[in-house]
């Protein structure tokens, strides 16, 4: 019996759900994975600057500091992170899909529109996690013209903070 092939939206979005996984956020992990013509350009998972402090070594029962707009002082967003190192190394980005697992907020909303993306999957509503009324980041995307979707797996898993993965039998 033939096992179906994943999508690559499948593929990218459960890599997505792994990269979370290397998080040291204490409130939330999120993946992100940018891709063009199906090849991955580049990767990220929210956390500080490396060179600084981790959240879940240093305040391991709090999370780091908050700014006045009551976000985590160190963290760059997973998004962030994944178009940053492609930027750092000279990665063309214009054109390419974003696959995250939280949807992007309004500030990494305009970092992506800015960057060229077209595309963007997310799993899980940003506006569900933060308990505000809209998710602003799609809103805004999706009035820039920038095919935003939230992604549903094909096959439920019963578990949405754990990628898909399929057993074989021998």
């Amino acid at each position: 019996m033939k096992i179906p092939s994943p999508s690559f939206d499948e593929i990218y979005m459960n890599l997505a759900s792994s990269l979370a996984l290397r998080s040291h956020c204490v409130r939330k992990q999120v993946g992100a994975v940018l891709t063009r013509d199906t090849r991955i350009i580049s990767l990220g998972y929210n956390g500080p600057p490396a060179g600084t402090h981790n959240c879940d070594e240093e305040w391991p029962e709090t999370g780091c500091e908050k700014d006045r707009k009551g976000s985590c002082y160190l963290a760059l967003h997973a998004e962030a992170n994944a178009i940053l190192y492609a930027a750092k190394n000279k990665t063309e980005i214009d054109g390419s899909t974003l696959y995250v697992t939280l949807s992007p907020c309004l500030a990494c909303a305009r970092i992506i529109y800015s960057v060229g993306i077209r595309k963007v999957f997310f799993r899980d509503s940003y506006a569900d996690y933060k308990g505000i009324a809209s998710d602003e980041g799609v809103e805004f995307l999706r009035k820039f013209g920038v095919d935003v979707e939230r992604y549903e797996p094909a096959v439920p898993t019963g578990n949405t903070e754990q990628p898909f993965t399929t057993k074989l039998n021998d």
